[in-house]
């Protein structure tokens, strides 16, 4: 059978394996959690616009940024989790997987963006301090608290599976502890008459919302280098397939992100005394549950010598 890598051309016999030994990788449906979520959120930034231009703060308001940047998040995500399982077609033939991981990357971009225009307006707004009015914005806040709470529970069991449920998740985490951070500030402002808190309080506001936003850069842009994802460790799996009963040497090994709750592995083991395919099952099924790579593409060579990518330079 013959394989095109890239440039790279070479024709010899051998097995081949495709498997999902054991495990169904299909997510879980968290439509209904974006959905509520979504709608919450919605109203909450309109909400806060509207009494943060009436308070006069400015930490309302760029909460309010804040949250409606989230609110396209949780939109954009639940638009790549549906189309996440759209089939495979003729030219898509991995189906719309990888939407998952360019909703995650296009989430974090606007997460840095809107910290940039909230850490513009409070450095002008220090300069110039102005009077709030604390009891809306601690009211507003408070509600905050409420709906940013709830809609992170309803992403808390996916938060360790999906890149993107894991950014809904620490989006909605911080927006609940900015909102209590603004209820704390507006209290103080009205005991103290310290205009320059409700500033001070946005650029610690711009502060958390980089803090989430950066860490889900770098994971998003990982996966769309298609880099081994968070979690799996490549020099353990090569180790692995090492081991294995009869292979004498691993090569030409890579794993990455299909999708961002769904990692692919292909490698080529040379396994003299040929194999069958009770070997390549089990393989695949201990990949799965010990790597958590459910995905794999198995080559299996008589010698290495004879394939053009056993070289560890090679890709």
């Amino acid at each position: 059978m013959a394989h095109d890598h890239a440039h790279h051309n070479h024709s010899h016999g051998h097995d081949h394996f495709h498997g999902h030994a054991g495990h169904s990788h299909a997510p879980d449906n968290f439509g209904w959690a974006f959905a509520i979520g979504a709608a919450l959120n919605t109203a909450f930034v309109i909400a806060e616009l509207i009494f943060g231009y009436a308070a006069n703060s400015l930490a309302l308001i760029s909460d309010a940024v804040h949250n409606l940047s989230d609110v396209i998040a949780l939109l954009l995500a639940w638009g790549a989790a549906l189309l996440s399982q759209k089939q495979p077609t003729q030219r898509h033939t991995y189906g719309y997987r990888r939407a998952s991981i360019l909703a995650a990357l296009f989430n974090a971009g606007l997460l840095l963006v809107a910290v940039g225009g909230i850490v513009v307006e409070a450095v002008n707004r220090l300069y110039s301090p102005a009077p709030v009015a604390g009891w809306t914005v601690v009211v507003v806040a408070a509600f905050g608290v409420a709906v940013n709470g709830f809609t992170a529970l309803l992403f808390m069991r996916g938060r360790h599976g999906d890149l993107n449920i894991r950014g809904a998740y620490l989006h909605m985490v911080a927006d609940a502890g900015v909102s209590l951070g603004v209820v704390v500030a507006a209290g103080v402002i009205m005991l103290t008459g310290w205009l320059w808190l409700d500033p001070a309080i946005s650029l610690v506001i711009a502060a958390v919302v980089f803090w989430s936003g950066w860490g889900l850069a770098r994971d998003s842009v990982n996966l769309a280098l298609d880099g081994v994802p968070r979690g799996i460790e490549l020099a353990e799996v090569r180790d692995y397939l090492a081991g294995l009963e009869g292979v004498a040497e691993v090569h030409d090994l890579h794993i990455w992100a299909m999708s961002t709750n769904e990692t692919a592995l292909t490698a080529h083991l040379v396994r003299p005394g040929g194999t069958d395919d009770a070997f390549l099952h089990g393989v695949c099924e201990e990949l799965s549950h010990r790597f958590n790579i459910h995905h794999s593409t198995l080559q299996i060579e008589a010698a290495a010598e004879v394939c053009k990518l056993a070289p560890a330079e090679r890709v």
